[in-house]
């Protein structure tokens, strides 16, 4: 998958979708030259720039909002969550457990459910987010295990994460605002029952 499509899944606001802002947050030398890159650099890095001032004014960290969305259903486990910046600055985090999907929105500031509960079953899943969200129930490690790694490793403040196919390996894909940049941190969750180590 290319990073292109990487921040696109895990990073949803619509500001930063319209200029392509995060499309390529992460692109680094020799990765290739993204159609219109050159182009739109300007206004990337200003979407960039306006979205991590609006994250760094936030009240609600990414972790906190994670446990107000697990807890809304017993027993569910975080999928993907990420920061959105158009507007109230809010979080869209997607939580599962067993056949059942939910999508909530969560004010940044206030911790508080905004706007109508969107559920869904696993069989309205695309392929390949049914098959990334089948994989979770054989990783022990939640979402939250995952921000916390990602958040000492970038010495930063995580605001999205998802889990993303690389390579044929399914991976915790953390996207974190370290000073005037975001960072990409790959996981490697260990899988229940066997040994697995983690890398950066």
């Amino acid at each position: 998958m290319s990073k292109k499509h990487l921040f696109a899944l895990i990073v949803w606001s619509a500001t930063l979708a319209a200029t392509g802002a995060l499309a390529d947050a992460a692109q680094r030398p020799g990765d290739g030259d993204p159609v219109g890159a050159a182009e739109q650099s300007g206004s990337e890095e200003t979407a960039i720039r306006r979205a991590l001032e609006q994250f760094r004014t936030t009240h609600v960290p990414l972790s906190q909002v994670l446990t107000i969305a697990e807890h809304l259903h017993d027993g569910s486990r975080t999928a993907d969550i990420s920061f959105e910046s158009s507007g109230t600055p809010i979080y869209r985090v997607r939580t599962i457990k067993n056949e059942h999907v939910w999508e909530n929105v969560i004010d940044a500031n206030t911790g508080s459910i905004t706007g109508k509960e969107i559920a869904s079953s696993l069989k309205e899943l695309d392929r390949e987010d049914l098959a990334n969200v089948v994989a979770l129930k054989w990783i022990k490690q939640e979402m939250a295990d995952a921000v916390q790694v990602a958040e000492r490793a970038a010495a930063g403040s995580a605001l999205a994460g998802g889990l993303i196919r690389q390579d044929g390996r399914l991976n915790f894909v953390i996207v974190v605002a370290s000073g005037d940049h975001l960072k990409e941190v790959t996981l490697e969750p260990h899988k229940v029952g066997k040994p697995g180590s983690s890398r950066h």
